[in-house]
């Protein structure tokens, strides 16, 4: 939400130099201000006097002057006149998916001691939100307000500015007219699209926090307790009152830990791996594909962190190694991620090397991956990432199937990557347009299941709801 005023008289300088260019410079825009129907009579007014002056008629210089007199009074008392009124704005909701409305709501108040005359308001928005949205609002009493709203819908994801707010002024007689603005403007999100997903366990993945596993860091009594320094939220009985004493600040045992399970969600952002553009090419639904698994993971308890072809991860390495995304941050999280995703755009590289290395861990838990097209090169190196992580999960986006728009496609997909990815133990499935992801959850869980032969999973109909 945001707020200003603007009022409707020039502004008043600090010396008389700047008094007198502000002086001229408003009376200028005053006379720019004139509308068609003001020049019209001002014109007239100069030929009437004109006129009279040939032909020696001095009733016609009368008329003449009362022409050209009107709208430069007019002017004037547009000029002079003083209202103050004050405008904010308020998106709901700020952050909206792709396809859906979001509502602006705008509110202007009268803070002077004078009504005001008839007021224009205009907010200015982006082309791919829709038309500019224009209001006239009546005389607004002393101390009044007006409030309206417009609606705004974009299918292409990304940040839009909306404002300023500018107000218009006209005199009765629409000889003249001025246009103020608010300085202050909004920002709508437009996130990427989130499907729901079925709830499936993957073979060998771990649940979140379900299977009530704990990592026991002192188990041979109270002189082996592992202290580390107090953290906004611990519990008080867990202060070991013996470290505290040695090292002079508060210090809570760290006897048990849930061992929580962890995902990274990779999306390959690769300009020479996508085909097409628009809301529905390749790139959005891998896109769409990335903001899905990572709400639903999260949902599921999982730490989640978002890793790009470049190597950014999202959130970053100072947050516990990148995984985030607890029951109490969980939203947060989800929202950081869809604000990412909402700007990400191709990249130039060439492969997927800064993937590779930032997956340096031993075994990073699942591991969903969201590929664009793929040579024998970086099909090879994707296979090695199978072995930094637990269970590995892989949607290939078929390249020549999108570019036909789904016509006379291959129904196997890019062929030779996958081969070379469930050779390297990938469950891999090809991406076609018009498949869900949802559809290819459940496949990957049945492949996956399929390929171990054994491993419990948690077969559900329902399915865990999206982000609105």
């Amino acid at each position: 939400m945001t707020a200003g005023g603007a009022g409707m008289a020039p502004g008043e300088g600090d010396g008389d130099d700047r008094d007198g260019r502000q002086d001229r410079g408003g009376v200028r825009a005053a006379l720019a201000g004139l509308t068609t129907r003001g020049r019209s009579f001002l014109a007239a007014g100069v030929a009437a006097a004109v006129c009279s002056y040939v032909l020696g008629q001095a009733d016609l210089l009368r008329v003449g002057l009362l022409l050209a007199a009107l709208p430069l009074v007019c002017v004037a008392v547009v000029y002079r006149t003083r209202y103050r009124v004050a405008g904010s704005r308020r998106l709901s909701p700020a952050r909206v998916p792709a396809g859906s409305e979001a509502r602006v709501h705008l509110r202007v108040d009268n803070v002077s001691r004078l009504p005001t005359g008839l007021l224009m308001l205009q907010d200015r928005v982006p082309y791919v939100l829709g038309p500019r949205p224009r209001f006239v609002l009546d005389r607004v009493e002393p101390g009044g307000r007006r409030e309206v709203s417009y609606r705004v819908r974009s299918d292409l994801r990304g940040r839009y500015p909306l404002g300023p707010l500018q107000l218009r002024l006209n005199d009765p007689f629409g000889m003249c007219e001025l246009t103020r603005s608010f300085s202050a403007y909004d920002t709508l999100t437009v996130v990427p699209r989130v499907e729901p997903l079925p709830l499936v366990r993957f073979t060998g993945e771990a649940m979140g926090y379900g299977d009530g596993r704990h990592r026991s860091l002192a188990l041979a009594g109270e002189d082996d307790v592992i202290p580390r320094g107090y953290r906004h939220g611990d519990d008080l009985r867990r202060v070991h009152w013996r470290s505290t004493a040695r090292y002079g600040e508060l210090m809570v045992r760290r006897e048990e830990q849930p061992q929580r399970a962890s995902c990274t969600v990779l999306l390959d952002t690769r300009r020479i791996a996508h085909q097409g553009s628009g809301p529905d090419s390749a790139f959005e639904w891998a896109v769409s594909g990335a903001a899905s698994a990572a709400v639903h993971l999260l949902e599921r308890g999982y730490g989640v962190r978002l890793l790009t072809d470049s190597g950014t991860s999202v959130p970053g390495p100072d947050s516990g190694g990148g995984f985030t995304g607890s029951g109490h941050d969980s939203a947060d999280t989800a929202g950081l991620m869809l604000d990412t995703l909402a700007v990400v755009d191709h990249s130039e590289e060439a492969g997927l090397a800064r993937a590779y290395e930032a997956l340096r861990g031993g075994n990073e838990g699942l591991l969903v991956a969201f590929l664009g097209d793929l040579d024998e090169e970086q099909a090879t190196m994707v296979g090695r990432m199978r072995h930094r992580t637990g269970t590995a999960v892989a949607f290939v986006l078929d390249g020549a199937a999108w570019s036909r728009g789904g016509r006379a496609a291959d129904p196997w997909g890019p062929k030779e990557p996958l081969r070379l990815l469930r050779e390297s133990g990938w469950t891999a499935l090809p991406v076609s347009p018009g498949t869900t992801l949802a559809q290819l959850w459940q496949q990957a869980d049945a492949q996956g299941g399929a390929r171990a032969d054994a491993g419990p999973r948690l077969a559900g109909g329902g399915m865990t709801g999206g982000w609105a």
